[in-house]
């Protein structure tokens, strides 16, 4: 597995180096319990962003749509465990660049963009934390930039399985293919390949 891997999932589903002990207990005093159905909206692409919240079961996908087909694609991910927001939008009630729709029933805990403020506001430690937060997102998404660059699409499935086994059964073919940013005849293609090779050994 490459050492950049860019689906930095956490805790269900993998680990993360950023602290958010913080931020979680934040969420739960301060939150607000929702439950989301398969399907519910968190946030809907160009509708003013509002929450920042943490997932205490279920998952997210992160939904944008393509400028001449208007086909879906998956960005990103939310998991048990984790936090889900269209970061910073959230923060300023800026139009969301994705939609962020559950994948399962989740429940999570949320505040809103302006309680988030006036939190990371109280004093140095709190704005280092939100320098460190900016920071960690900001690797994320450069390193999935870059891998996106030097591997191939079996290297890049092969890196998700690992880095993330439990997902395949949250998400279908096509929606691995949009993530992966692949046709699905390729993920199918190299599952064939897999299992073909699983059968050698």
């Amino acid at each position: 597995m490459h050492p950049q891997i860019y689906w930095m999932m956490e805790q269900r589903f993998g680990n993360n180096s950023l602290d958010i002990e913080t931020l979680r207990e934040f969420c739960k005093r301060e939150g607000e319990a929702v439950i989301y159905h398969k399907g519910d909206q968190l946030e809907r692409e160009g509708d003013p962003a509002r929450w920042f919240a943490y997932v205490e079961s279920g998952s997210f996908k992160y939904v944008t749509h393509g400028i001449s087909d208007d086909r879906e694609h998956i960005t990103w991910f939310s998991f048990e465990g984790e936090f889900v927001a269209d970061y910073p939008t959230y923060l300023y009630g800026r139009p969301a660049r994705t939609s962020i729709v559950a994948m399962m029933p989740s429940r999570v805990l949320r505040v809103t963009g302006e309680q988030m403020e006036q939190y990371f506001d109280q004093n140095n430690e709190t704005m280092k934390l939100r320098a460190i937060v900016a920071e960690h997102i900001l690797d994320q998404h450069r390193a999935r930039y870059i891998d996106f660059h030097r591997t191939t699409a079996r290297e890049r499935y092969d890196m998700l399985m690992q880095r993330c086994p439990g997902i395949v059964g949250h998400l279908d073919l096509q929606d691995i293919a949009s993530f992966l940013n692949v046709h699905p005849n390729t993920i199918s293609k190299i599952r064939r390949d897999i299992t073909f090779e699983s059968r050698k050994k």
